[in-house]
This record gives C-alpha cells, structure tokens and sequence, in this order.
C-alpha cells in the first residue's frame, strides 16, 4: 500500500456512500461529493455539493409545533455525465456486466479517478477511465475528464451532461420527515454551442448560487465537431450529444465548471463571473497542471513523515487522507471567506452542516501549520460576538454566550427535538446546554496567540472575545454561602449523555468538572490577559467593554473559589452526584446489542435512561488531561486551593475509560492522548482505533453522511503534539516525546513564532532545525535543559527516556528564569 493513494477494488453498492464521503473533493470554498458522474440520489449514491457557509433554514410540523432548522443546503450536481451505447439503456453500474471497477484517490495531487470495463446486453466491451478535481488553484472551478473506449466494437456512443438544481436534501435518512427543498430556479441558459449555465437561490437566505459548465469531446486531443442538443427546465440545464467511435480509437469527454455565488467577494454578479470564468478556463490538463501545484505547495506545510517498526505503511496513508480532508474544508481559500469549521466537514448533510465545539481538536494543528487558516475562522466567531452577546443578555447574563450549534449568523441552531431511531420517538434535545463550547473559543485563542505572538488578532479582536467569554462565566456563577466557593449549575458537559440529574424537573447538571475549572482558567487568564496587553490598548477595552475594578475583583475572587467536586477517593467528578449514580452492566449490554456506541439511545428505547447510570459518550473530565499539562492543571488547583496530586491521574483515567461507551469519534484521540504517557500500548491501540473512525465507519452509517473533521484532526495533531510532548508554556516551546514502540522514528516541520521548524525524534535523540529567516530567538525546552534557538540553528537534546520528576522541577525552574 502507497501512502498517497486510497483504492477501492470492486463496485460494493453497501458502501458507495461511505466511499463517495471519503473520495470527496474540495478546496475550502465548496467540496463535490466523490459520487459517480452518472449517478442521481438514490438508495445507493448521493451525489452532494456544499458550499462553505452555504446554509438555509426551513420550518416542519413535529409533533403539534413548527420546527425550524437551518441545514447546510445541497446545491446544484454539477458531475451529471451521462452515456449508453447507441439507443440502449443509460448505463449503470449494477445494470451491466462490470468485468472490472477501481476507484482511486490520489491524495497527493487530490485527483480522483475511477477506471471501469463493462460488457452490455449485446456483448459489446467498453471501457471508462474518469479524472476529476475541485481546483485548490482557483476555489471556483471543477472540472473532469472522461475517455471512453470501444475495445471491441465500433458504432455510436450518446452523452448527456447537465447542470441539477432541482436536488434536494436528503442525505441523512433521519430527516426524511422534515423539509428539505432549498433551492428555487431563477435561470438557466445557453451560453454558447458547448457551454450551459444554471443560477438557483435558496429559499430563505436568499443566497444565489451559479454554475457554469463547459463540454467539450476531444479526440486525440482534438475537438469534434457534434451536434447538440439543449433542454431547459426550471431549475435544470442539459446538453445530449453523440459520436461515431471506432475499435480502439478512444474518445475523451471533457468538462470544466465554474461555481459562484452572491456573497463572494470581489465579484460584480454571481451569473456574470461564472460565465466569465469557464469561457477563459483552461482544459483539464492546464487546470490540473495548476492544482496538483497548489497541493505540493500544501503538502510542504502538512505532510507528516513517520518510520512504522512493523514497516506498515497504512498508517501514513490515513493520517494523509485526515490531512487531505481537513485541507479541504479549511485551506488557505478559506481564508478569504466567512464560514466556520464544521463538526462533519463540508462532506455531506449530518448535523446540516453545523459548527460545534470541534475547533478544539481541529485548530492545534493548523496553528502549527497555517496559523493565517485559524485566525480566519476564528473572526468567524468574532463576526458573530453581537449575537453572541444577545444570547447571553436573553438568559439574563452578561458577556458573550456563543452557541452549541452555530450556522449563519451565530444564533443558537441546536434542534429543539431529535429523532431516536431505535424507538421512532422525537425527544427534547437538551445539549444546547453545553455552555463549554465558550470555554472552546477561549481556550483555541489563547492557544493561537501563544503559537503565533499574532498581536494584530489579538489586539483587535481576539482580546474583545475572550474578555466577553470570562464575564459571561462569572455571570453565570454563583456562590454559595455554605461551602464559600463558586457554582455553576444547569449545565451539560462534554459527555452530553447526562442532560439532568436523576428526579429533578429541570435539564442540566450541577458543577460539571471540566465546565469549572475552564471557566476559572479563563478568568485567571483573562486577568493576565489585560497585564499582557499594552496599557493603552488595555485601557481602551476596559473602558469599551465599560469592565470596572470592582468587576476584575470579582474575576479574581471566582478563578480562585470555584468549586471542584470530588470522589471520596480523590478522582475528580465528572459532576455533583456522579459518584450516586448506578454502574452499568457494560458486558450485559455488549452481549446484548453488540454495537454499545450510543447507548443513549438503546436505554430511551427501552424506557430507560443513560442520565441514572455512570456511562459517558466521550471523554469529559478526562478533557482536562488533553488541553492541560500536569503542571498547568497544579497550578490551576493551587490558585483554587485544592490539593492536587498528580498521582491520581493514572487513577483518574482508568476510572472515567472503564466507564465510557465512545459513542463520539473524538473518544479514542482523547483517551489515547491521555494515556501516551502511562501506558504507550493502549496509547497506540486507542490511535489506531480512533485513526479508522471514518475509514472503517465505525460508528454504522456516519461517515457516509459526513467525514468527522474533529477525530480527523485530532489523530494527526495526536502524532504530532500528542507524542512528541509539545506545551506552550512559560514563553516557550517545550518537548517531551513519548513515542509507541510502533513507531521507531517521526519528523514533522512547524510553524512557531515566525519560525519554520524541523522536528524529529529518531532513537534517544530529539532535533530542532530552525530554517533561515529574519525572525528573532525563540526558547526550545526538553528534558530539565531550556535553550534559545535563532534562525538557521540546529538543537539537539538527548533523550533520557522517562521523565523524572527531578527534570521536571529544573524545566520549571529554568522556564521561569
């Protein structure tokens, strides 16, 4: 197996879903589901394009009331390429004899082809080698390149090329009962002989997207003469042509795309551009040519080198494949966009296309790689700070409250009622309740800053932000007499599985662990926050934002009396009266229902609730250990004056993983990252686990609805941060590697600071080249030594295996010198 190429043999119509998921192509403006050109939406394909942001809402009876969801809109097919041979039957995989079928992604270049030989009712032989692209070069052009030939036979083979706005959304079968009709027509036309165009408009945003397409046939890389004909619909445009192939003689059919839309920038008419832009597009080679060179480019940034002990190399070829997919929701064309990172990618329609908490596991790596990439999504967040700050003043709070779910302009889009589908009932969705998405935003800012120094994002937005997230957290908080410490009650964790706490009528659970200790981190760090930034610019936002004495006070105050609660052993609760619920009978239900991933659902379908039981979805207080060293989560217990061991983190995990159904993909990447340290084995068994989330659809059906960018990321960024020991800490970069006996050596190169670094852990002995630039010093810290690295420099630090608590004290020692 190659490290840049998946391949699929056979045609498996179980799982052509997952596959077209998987094989999508995109560039950070719109992605193209990697669907057959001939195929509709049916039981077996969906064909789906998605443009980055491109969301509208939609209401539906449920249940006596007019549900409103706003859902990532199915825009037009631009892929329809349709043939048969003479007057026969349009063809279709399972309708002709396939003798041979391979799909192929070729991750490097981000190109996929598909090469098929059928045989029809008449015995005739023909084969089909198909390549397309969504062009990284320029974010609105496709195009694809279909050569036939007829292997044993001469005689007439008839195309149909179309452009489909009449799609719909109906890629996830759970929402077959709510609306789904997003488009109207507003145009279709001819714009030349070979060229047709369609503009649509959704229905409620009223955003108008237009589609170009461009068909040409070539013979031996000459242009043929056809005749064609056109049909207009209402929403739909098609060119139906034919030639004479003889045996042997192959005939290519070549077609480019343009896609626009009335929101981008920099353009005059959606329509007009669209035109404008296939008329003066080059062929199919040209393009190529041009994307396969904006991927190298990419590929410099974010490849990943790593030397597996076993010599197998599919490692590599996913954690590629992770990369690719997440390079296509987020590249640099993003940059000039407005549109957040989804949980499930631009890749299809599961949880329509919303943006959650997942930046947490997605931004760590672009920070390192192409930090420009996660400042341009996080101003999405900052666009929407007004809205978040309305949400905040509706539930009688102040600061900012931004949205479990957000789509559009910011307003909480979580749905009011979700179908379970083991019991057909629609059930209260109470997870909006976590508020721990603010603690996310917080967190990913002040993780950009200290990766990038970027003082411009900060200064004038950044800051803006986080300050408003601290005051809505000590809004929220309240105190409680008896105990003298800070509670934040009604909350939903990480988990999401416990909504309410077990006899009482209000959702939400009390002093969630995790929810805490984020939000008296982020009071602590807002506090530094405004030592940190010059006095002036410190001065305007306090007087702005109208923060007074008496209110830092009151920061201070929480971030130093915020309660944790505990288990009488000392492990830190998931939350108040976790320790009370009843233990589930794990092996009994396993044995039962064999897959236990969510068992939410299989306990709201027996009458039963997971909110009784100590069973969590995905990690939860187990979190702390991914975003926080243990040095860091001391000191955060020191400020809140609770004794803190570290020897009870051990504990810790194995408490919370023994009780964990990982019925969200990002379970395994936080639970391997919480174990690299104590236990390497299991570290790399979870890895591998979570490392074939999407590309084993683990889950039963998922993925084809969408790839899970957050696990995605996460298991690149657990090879590359999670072993290698990276910490941002005391103004400098810190490395402590902890490699698997998997893998014998790993390079990666950086970004940190203005720096380009070369990282590589090889043997007992960690390098870090700095290549050439103008940049000043940075510090590199590893195993108890802490030095300064200048541009060109090479520092090499010999590894002296387990850490001992001895170096530990001399890093701290030295870092804060």
């Amino acid at each position: 197996m190659t490290p840049w190429q998946l391949v699929y043999q056979g045609f498996d119509p179980q799982r052509e879903g997952l596959r077209e998921a998987l094989c999508a192509l995109g560039n950070g403006y719109f992605i193209t589901r990697g669907a057959a050109a001939e195929a509709g939406a049916d039981e077996i394909h969906y064909p789906g394009t998605y443009l980055a942001g491109g969301y509208n809402r939609l209401g539906t009876e449920v249940t006596g009331r007019v549900v409103e969801n706003e859902d990532l809109v199915n825009m037009p097919n631009w892929l329809v390429l349709e043939f048969r041979v003479d007057d026969g039957k349009w063809f279709r995989p399972l309708g002709a004899e396939l003798l041979d079928y391979t799909q192929e992604l070729d991750l490097r270049r981000g190109v996929l082809e598909r090469q098929l030989r059928f045989r029809d009712e008449q015995g005739r032989t023909t084969s089909v080698q198909s390549r397309r692209l969504v062009s990284m070069h320029d974010p609105h052009l496709a195009a694809s390149e279909t050569t036939f030939t007829a292997e044993d036979w001469s005689g007439r083979i008839e195309w149909r090329s179309a452009l489909d706005g009449t799609v719909v959304n109906a890629g996830v079968k759970r929402y077959s009962s709510l609306n789904s009709k997003h488009l109207e027509p507003v145009e279709t036309k001819l714009v030349d002989a070979e060229t047709i165009y369609l503009k649509v408009r959704t229905n409620q945003s009223r955003h108008e997207v237009a589609q170009t397409a461009r068909t040409k046939l070539l013979r031996g890389g000459e242009a043929l003469e056809v005749e064609r004909h056109t049909d207009e619909q209402p929403g739909f445009v098609a060119q139906t042509f034919s030639a004479e192939v003889a045996e042997g003689v192959p005939v290519t059919v070549e077609k480019v795309v343009a896609m626009y839309a009335s929101r981008d920038r920099g353009i005059s008419e959606c329509g007009l551009e669209a035109r404008d832009a296939v008329l003066r597009a080059p062929g199919f080679a040209a393009l190529l040519e041009q994307h396969a060179t904006a991927w190298d480019r990419l590929w410099r940034r974010f490849d990943i080198g790593i030397e597996q002990s076993n010599g197998n190399g599919e490692t590599r070829m996913v954690l590629h494949l992770h990369i690719f997919h997440l390079l296509q929701v987020t590249s640099m064309h993003t940059v000039e966009g407005d549109a957040g990172v989804p949980a499930r990618g631009w890749h299809g329609e599961a949880y329509r296309g919303h943006v959650f908490w997942d930046e947490l596991f997605i931004f760590p790596l672009l920070n390192f790689h192409a930090p420009e990439i996660t400042r341009a999504l996080l101003m999405y967040r900052y666009r929407r700070l007004g809205q978040a700050r309305l949400a905040a003043q509706a539930a009688g709070l102040r600061g900012a409250l931004f949205p479990w779910q957000s789509g559009s302009n910011g307003r909480e889009e979580s749905q009011v009622v979700h179908l379970n589908p083991r019991s057909g009932r629609w059930i209260p969705d109470e997870t909006y309740l976590q508020r721990h998405v603010n603690a996310a935003i917080a967190y990913s800012i002040w993780q950009h800053s200290e990766v990038t120094r970027d003082s411009e994002f900060l200064y004038f937005a950044g800051a803006e932000m986080f300050l408003e997230i601290a005051r809505f957290w000590a809004s929220v908080a309240t105190f409680n007499e008896a105990l003298g410490r800070y509670e934040i009650l009604g909350v939903v964790g990480p988990d999401e599985y416990h909504t309410r706490i077990p006899g009482r009528d209000a959702p939400g659970v009390d002093n969630n662990s995790y929810t805490n200790l984020m939000a008296a981190w982020i009071l602590w760090q807002a506090l530094e926050l405004l030592r940190f930034l010059p006095q002036d610019l410190a001065g305007d936002l306090k007087a702005r934002l109208a923060i007074d004495a008496a209110e830092l006070e009151r920061w201070d105050d929480i971030s130093r009396r915020m309660r944790v609660v505990f288990h009488d052993d000392g492990v830190i609760s998931q939350f108040e009266g976790y320790e009370a619920l009843k233990e589930f009978d794990w092996d009994g239900y396993a044995a039962r229902y064999g897959d236990i991933h969510r068992l939410d659902r299989i306990l709201e379908a027996e009458g039963d609730s997971v909110n009784h039981y100590k069973a969590s979805k995905q990690a939860d207080v187990l979190m702390l250990l991914y975003l926080f060293s243990a040095e860091m989560l001391t000191a955060l217990f020191e400020r809140l004056g609770y004794p803190f061991d570290p020897a009870t983190i051990p504990r810790t995990i194995e408490y919370y993983l023994q009780r964990t159904s990982h019925g969200s993909t990002l379970s395994n990447v936080v639970h391997s990252w919480v174990s690299a340290r104590s236990d390497r084995e299991r570290s790399w068994r979870l890895f591998t686990t979570a490392l074939r989330s999407d590309l084993d659809d683990v889950q039963g059906g998922t993925t084809p609805e969408g790839i899970h960018l957050g696990a995605m990321a996460g298991t690149v960024d657990l090879i590359e941060r999670g072993y290698t020991g990276i910490e941002l800490r005391h103004n400098a970069l810190y490395f402590n590697p902890s490699l698997p006996s998997y893998l014998a050596s790993l390079k990666i190169q950086v970004r940190y600071r203005g720096h380009s670094l070369v990282v590589e852990v090889a043997g007992n002995t960690l390098t870090v080249r700095s290549l050439p630039s103008d940049k000043g010093p940075i510090r590199i810290g590893c195993d108890g030594k802490v030095r300064e690295l200048t541009p060109g420099e090479v520092a090499r630090f010999r590894l002296g295996g387990t850490q001992k608590k001895t170096a530990r004290r001399a890093t701290m020692a030295a870092l804060s010198a």
